[in-house]
């Protein structure tokens, strides 16, 4: 029996730059929204949702799980997509652990890795937020 898997059509670039700006903003909030006064630690809502028990850490999965599902949106390649899945059911499943899991949550920022792994991907594409890559040399005549 063949398989057959359905083909995601890529966004447009408008809707390419917005997605992006969306799931940086998300990923953001999630990891590395507020300082923790006196140190230099980033904290973001991920590890407060956290602080929930065993509620807290899915509901942080979720939201990690959008950003997922919205890169396969654009495109993104199935490596990429399951390096994103593993670092977001790393993030959830030691998440999930008392105490530990909320150092972890604070440290690990699986969103922000996510997005790095999203945009290396794009980038390789030819696809960023400032348009297509052109290299050469700019050459200033008198």
């Amino acid at each position: 029996m063949q398989r057959v898997y359905s083909k995601v059509e890529p966004y447009d670039a408008v809707r390419t730059e917005q997605s992006l700006a969306r799931l940086e903003a998300l990923a953001r909030m999630m990891d590395g929204a507020v300082t923790i006064p006196g140190t230099n630690i980033r904290m973001g809502l991920d590890g407060l949702i956290g602080l929930l028990p065993v509620a807290g850490d899915l509901i942080s999965g979720l939201v990690s799980s959008y950003l997922i599902w919205e890169a396969r949106q654009l495109g993104a390649s199935r490596w990429v997509i399951g390096r994103m899945m593993a670092n977001t059911a790393l993030d959830t499943l030691v998440g999930a652990v008392p105490v530990v899991g909320d150092a972890f949550d604070v440290l690990f920022r699986a969103n922000m890795k996510n997005m790095a792994l999203l945009r290396r991907h794009l980038e390789k594409r030819g696809v960023s937020r400032a348009g297509p890559v052109i290299e050469g040399e700019a050459i200033r005549s008198r």
